[in-house]
């Protein structure tokens, strides 16, 4: 049985971005996380079979908390930190999006993805 645990928009305010002006003004961005669990076949309702979406959250808190140049970067950091912690995935995803992007015209968002 194939079982999936995520967190869907999880908001933080951060000041990751390539230019200076990004990184001193911050801006909000969205993250969208996903995990395969290895199997959940246990009928005694224990945490500890699955993997805890709390952890999922402050995983991507804790990186979104250490700015970055690059969004891949921020994304990559994320998903090392669930395969170094989380030893009940075997893969997963995770979409960084961030909110009205300063391109110069109207853009809802700018969004790196990375599946594992």
């Amino acid at each position: 049985m194939k079982t999936t645990v995520s967190i869907e928009n999880a908001e933080f305010y951060a000041y990751h971005g390539y230019y200076e002006e990004e990184r001193r003004a911050g801006n909000t961005f969205l993250v969208d996380c996903e995990v395969e669990v290895k199997s959940f076949d246990s009928t005694d309702d224990n945490i500890g079979d699955t993997v805890n979406y709390e952890q999922l959250y402050t995983i991507c808190k804790a990186e979104m908390e250490n700015t970055q140049k690059l969004l891949e970067t921020v994304v990559l950091n994320i998903i090392n930190k669930i395969k170094t912690d989380l030893n009940h995935t075997t893969g997963g995803k995770v979409k960084l999006s961030k909110l009205s992007p300063q391109l110069g015209g109207k853009v809802e968002k700018a969004v790196v993805e990375m599946k594992f």
